[in-house]
């Protein structure tokens, strides 16, 4: 809102107009452009909308690292997506301390690299845990040895495998841990230059406390970076919630195994008959020979049948499908 004035200035603006002062058509040409800066070496190539998209996929990928890795630390863990922003590669590879983790990952069938970067306190934990411990960060940071680096492959490979899921609205991706390097300058994996985007997720395990970063490069994105906006995402997830889901769970419940029963029939007997009963005696049960039978889908009787023999087993052929419970 303009600034309001008083009512001397009004009176004094408009003795100026009346006595040919001030120009009221000069005055409005002095109206001050609004120019934007533009850095031609760092090129807005991802918008607000498709850092967005990217949140929303990480903060997928964060739920399922939350639910996964208990199960291999036996330790709570917290994932949340702290940040997301854009820089070029020489920003970020320069404020890598040194150890670092850094986990070299393909996405096929994307080209180039993406790479996954955590602090060395949760490495450390990570082995702490792993090997028996309470899971805690060393007081001085010191380079990983090669057997805590193979065990953190493991650790690194499980969560690149989580990957695939947040990426499927986007695209089918088969994500693969390429290789773990501790020195940022093994790392080149774009032109210092090149644009990335990069979401920062915080990881606490149990009391130790630490930041992933997830380093995206544009020439990789680039074939779906179309795809990378919440109208296209929600669109997609609409149409899986309507068919893969609907699949996915009648194929769950075509593999559940249900008991069937066929029932040859029913007597009644006195209790000192049923005590007495021995090898050879017989009893009558209320149904005949040729008369159907009757199958029971748990407690539900669903189909009539008459009895015989397969592959010289016991059997019975379905004559009639009830379609509702009787009485």
């Amino acid at each position: 809102m303009g600034e309001v004035l008083s009512q001397s200035e009004i009176d004094n603006l408009l003795k100026a107009l009346n006595s040919g002062e001030l120009d009221i058509d000069e005055a409005k040409n002095t109206e001050e452009k609004q120019v934007k800066n533009y850095d031609f070496a760092r090129p807005a190539k991802f918008s607000k909308e498709h850092l967005r998209t990217l949140e929303i996929i990480y903060e997928h990928f964060a739920r399922l690292m939350s639910t996964n890795l208990p199960a291999y630390l036996r330790k709570s863990v917290t994932v949340d997506v702290v940040n997301s922003e854009v820089v070029i590669y020489s920003e970020f590879s320069n404020a890598l301390s040194n150890p670092v983790l850094l986990g070299v990952i393909s996405m096929s069938p994307l080209s180039g690299n993406v790479i996954m970067e955590m602090a060395s306190n949760l490495g450390f934990a990570i082995v702490d845990r792993l090997l028996g411990g309470a899971g805690q960060a060393l007081d001085k940071e010191r380079d990983f040895s090669e057997i805590e680096l193979s065990i953190l492959e493991r650790i690194f490979s499980i969560c690149v495998n989580l990957f695939h899921e947040p990426w499927e609205n986007v695209v089918s991706i088969s994500p693969r841990l390429e290789r773990i390097e501790t020195n940022s300058q093994f790392a080149q994996i774009i032109s210092p230059s090149e644009t990335i985007a990069i979401v920062t997720l915080n990881i606490k395990i149990g009391d130790v406390e630490g930041l992933m970063n997830i380093c995206l490069p544009f020439d990789t994105l680039e074939p779906v970076i179309d795809k990378l906006n919440t109208k296209y995402w929600f669109s997609t997830m609409k149409e899986k919630d309507e068919h893969s889901y609907e699949d996915t769970i009648e194929t769950a419940i075509s593999r559940a195994m249900i008991p069937i029963k066929a029932v040859l029939g029913n007597s009644t007997i006195n209790v000192s008959d049923f005590a007495n009963l021995q090898v050879g005696d017989i009893i009558k049960i209320n149904r005949k020979v040729d008369e159907e039978l009757e199958v029971f889908v748990g407690n539900i009787r669903k189909f009539k049948a008459l009895p015989g023999y397969s592959d010289d087993k016991y059997a019975v052929r379905v004559t009639e499908v009830i379609r509702e419970e009787s009485e």
